[in-house]
């Protein structure tokens, strides 16, 4: 049995206990050129981002909440037990698109040279070069003879500079997680650092797992919103597929682990970079108000997912309505408050949703995070009478994710 159990069944109760991944080498650990290769989009003043990452933590502290950091919980778990170390590893390994076989295994040696766990954790996040392995001794290869093939300064695993958004690669739903099985191979690959330690660690070993991460529909924790402790809301989106939501509702209803959840909305929001979650454009911030996008009112596709009458059965129907009242019926709030990122401004919802402007942390209900530059947004969301916390973010937001990417809840009350 867990001693620290993961309970989690809305957006918006007081935040307790909270896992966020500090940046570190691997946000600045890439040439420009490996940009879209390692999935991040411009280069990092690093020690400013870890400075503004701190204040963020430092404000979730303030309030109440716990702070656990993924790199430590890891370690951690690899130092109370060592066979979660070669369980890391493997599947770790297993991810890492080596582009040459012959070193795969040099790679392998390189990593189990590491004594020290969280010096390990570390290196796993920054990737590794060529130039890093004794590459001496044993058969030459095409790839490396070639004029084509690697440089001595070409990765042969990939740094991990979106790992601080602990938001995506697993979902905390009731008492459990889901474990996804994210859009890009490069992000899928932070999926293990969370599940090895859920598995592991004393404090959190026995949790139940609502989603596998071999599975083979992808999903992501920006389309998945705690409603409340019998309801989700999950986002039909360019990552997260349909097919996925189908097998988390007959998890969630059928498992062999119970499940409070009943009832699973899915709601189909536009593919593009600015919408690329749910999340994105609508978080729920108050009991009766939600951050919206503006032009996300219009009629919508969605779908209301129950258990079915046989056993494994998902009972689906499609509903019809703007978002307002997609969000009223799920929530049972007769009337629904949506707040426009950038006051509904065309120039300035464009601008402000681009670095996040509706993309908000819940510490309480009317209490949010927010990242300072948003100012249009924020003023709006002070009209409204929320209270904000104010995160510094002229680095963090170059990573196209706000306060709620760069959270995953471990516990809230409820509500």
């Amino acid at each position: 049995m867990a001693k620290k159990p993961i309970h989690v069944t809305s957006e918006i109760g007081d935040l307790q206990r909270v896992v966020l991944h500090r940046p570190g080498v691997e946000l600045a650990n890439l040439k420009v050129d490996e940009f879209e290769k390692c999935w991040i989009h411009d280069a990092f003043y690093l020690e400013y981002a870890q400075k503004e990452h701190d204040v963020f933590a430092d404000i979730l502290r303030a309030e109440g909440a716990e702070v656990l950091y993924m790199e430590e919980l890891l370690a951690e778990a690899m130092d109370q037990h060592p066979e979660a170390r070669k369980a890391f590893l493997d599947e770790y390994m297993s991810q890492a698109p080596i582009p040459d076989p012959w070193l795969v295994p040099l790679v392998r040696e390189k990593l189990d040279a590491i004594t020290d766990n969280r010096e390990l954790v570390a290196k796993a996040l920054a990737g590794m070069r060529l130039k890093e392995l004794d590459i001496a001794h044993g058969p030459r290869s095409l790839s490396r003879l070639d004029g084509d093939g690697l440089s001595p300064d070409d990765f042969v695993v990939y740094s991990m500079p979106s790992s601080y958004f602990s938001r995506d690669p697993i979902a905390s739903i009731g008492t459990g997680v889901a474990l996804h099985r994210m859009y890009w191979d490069q992000r899928n690959r932070e999926v293990p650092f969370y599940k090895t330690f859920l598995t592991y660690h004393d404090d959190f070993a026995g949790t139940p797992f609502w989603y596998d991460n071999h599975d083979a529909a992808h999903i992501e924790g920006g389309d998945v919103l705690n409603i409340n402790e019998k309801t989700l809301a999950i986002g039909i989106s360019q990552r997260t597929e349909a097919a996925a939501i189908d097998t988390l509702a007959r998890n969630l209803f059928w498992g062999p682990q119970p499940s409070a959840i009943e009832t699973v909305y899915a709601i189909k929001i536009p593919w593009g970079y600015e919408t690329m979650h749910l999340d994105t454009v609508c978080t729920q911030i108050d009991y009766d108000k939600f951050t919206v996008y503006p032009g996300m009112y219009d009629e919508l596709k969605a779908y209301r997912l129950r258990k079915g009458d046989n056993e494994g059965e998902v009972a689906v129907e499609e509903i019809a309505g703007s978002l307002k009242e997609i969000l009223e019926m799920a929530t049972g709030v007769d009337d629904v408050q949506l707040i426009e990122c950038g006051g509904g401004d065309p120039v300035e919802a464009s601008r402000e949703q681009w670095n996040d402007g509706s993309n908000t942390l819940a510490i309480a209900p009317g209490k949010v995070c927010v990242y300072e530059r948003n100012v249009v947004t924020n003023g709006v969301l002070r009209q409204a009478g929320i209270e904000l916390c104010v995160v510094p973010s002229e680095e963090l937001s170059r990573g196209r994710g706000g306060p709620r990417c760069m959270s995953m809840p471990f516990a809230r009350a409820d509500i």
